[in-house]
This record gives structure tokens, sequence and C-alpha cells, in this order.
């Protein structure tokens, strides 16, 4: 049995147990806990320096911040005994604000190298059916799209692997309005399909509208946990721990 078992009760999908994290001396990630369930869009939000990134960066394994304490499950697998490539074979996709393209490779090659280490995700045929853009760009340098399309790029490179949990860090940061509705429309078809997504964003009303549920952290601690529809009908809430 493991710690997120309880007798009677189905274990959650993803379950953070007591994090604790920390960039060199500095104390960043202070006992968070939180369960998501299978297929979710849960918005991972608080004002900057909350501990959000850091709390991403700590699922998917990344060398900083290291984990001090505290567990993380992911469809019955310990991530917080993984280093970050193995966290990857479990499932877990991390795209980073600075979305990480790969300079001097087309958008078909960054592609192609997510797909070179097993388990593989989806084929080219079926991003370039759900990214039309990529496939009308897929010759084209990564590095030399627009912002919106490397946000595109990041999100299908993280689908070429065999994805169960997807975590987006400022996925609209810069993107126009236009761009914005877009990438949600992307990212409501991801949330069709199943996979389990958290988001962090600035941009709290987009991310809550997409959102099933919010999470808001404040000096790296859980201060709300509930749905998003409770955040956005909340003026108070919203201006405490988000300032908006």
């Amino acid at each position: 049995m493991t710690p997120i078992d309880k007798p009677g009760v189905a274990p959650a999908f993803f379950s953070c147990r007591d994090m604790h994290a920390y960039y060199g001396e500095s104390y960043i990630v202070q006992g968070v806990s939180f369960d998501i369930r299978e297929g979710e869009i849960v918005a991972l939000l608080g004002r900057n320096g909350a501990g959000k990134t850091s709390t991403l960066r700590t699922i998917a394994r990344t060398d900083t911040p290291e984990l001090k304490r505290g567990e993380i499950w992911l469809d019955h697998q310990p991530l917080h005994t993984m280093a970050s490539w193995q966290a990857a074979q479990c499932g877990v996709g991390l795209v980073p604000e600075d979305r990480r393209i790969i300079q001097g490779l087309t958008v078909e090659e960054n592609l192609v190298l997510a797909q070179i280490a097993e388990p593989r995700g989806w084929s080219l045929e079926r991003i370039y059916e759900h990214f039309p853009r990529l496939a009308e760009r897929r010759k084209q340098e990564g590095v030399t799209l627009s912002g919106g399309e490397q946000q595109m790029l990041a999100v299908a490179r993280a689908l070429a692997r065999d994805l169960k949990l997807l975590l987006l860090d400022e996925p609209y940061e810069g993107l126009a309005p236009v761009i914005v509705q877009e990438i949600e429309r992307i990212l409501q078809g991801v949330r069709d399909l199943g996979i389990t997504t958290v988001i962090v964003e600035q941009n709290a009303i987009a991310a809550l509208n997409l959102a099933d549920r919010a999470i808001i952290l404040d000096m790296g601690e859980v201060v709300f946990e509930g749905t998003a529809r409770e955040v956005l009908d909340n003026p108070d809430i919203r201006q405490e721990y988000l300032a908006v």
C-alpha cells in the first residue's frame, strides 16, 4: 500500500504530500500538499515569488530546487525517488517559461528528437493534425517561430512523449489575446484527451476560465484549494492572493 492509499478509497491520480524544496539555503516550497484527479486541469496560482514555478520544477524532478522532504506520486509511481529523466519516462512533461526550443533544429527535428527515447507518445501525423500551424512550418527553424508558435511547439514536443501529466509554466506570457485563445483551444483539446494538466500563469483570470480547480500558493504554502469558479466568484480571495 502506498502512502496515499486509504482503505476503501481510490488514491488520487497525482498527489504531492508535504513537499519541501530548497534552492541552496533558500526554503522555497514549504510543505505543499494537493491531489489531482486524472484528466483535470488545475490552475496553480499566486503572486510573484509564491513558489509556483518551484513547485512545478520539484514535481518534474529538475536539478533545482532540491526536494528535501515529502512524496510525489503519479499513477502509483513514486516520482520523489526519481531523476528528471526517469520522471519523464513515467509521463511527466514540463513546458518551461522559456520553452527551450533547440536552436539550429527545425520544427520537425525538435519533435523527432523528443521521440528518440522510449516510451513515445503522439506520432508526427497526429501532432500535425492537432497543430496544423506546425505542419505548415515543419521545415522552419524552431527558434524563428513567433512566440505563440513556439508555445505550440513546446506543448507538441511534450505530447510527442507518452504523457500523463503536463506542467505548463506561464504558457500565455507575452502572447497577444488572439494567440492566447488559440493556446486555450489546444489545451482544451488536451483535456478532452484525458491528459492531466497543471498551469502556472500570471494571467489568473484566463487560467481560471480554462481550469477545473485552483490551488493558490503564498510564501511557498497552499492557502486555498477549490474550484476555479469559487475563485472567479470571490473577489476577496482574488484581491488578497492574486491582486486581481
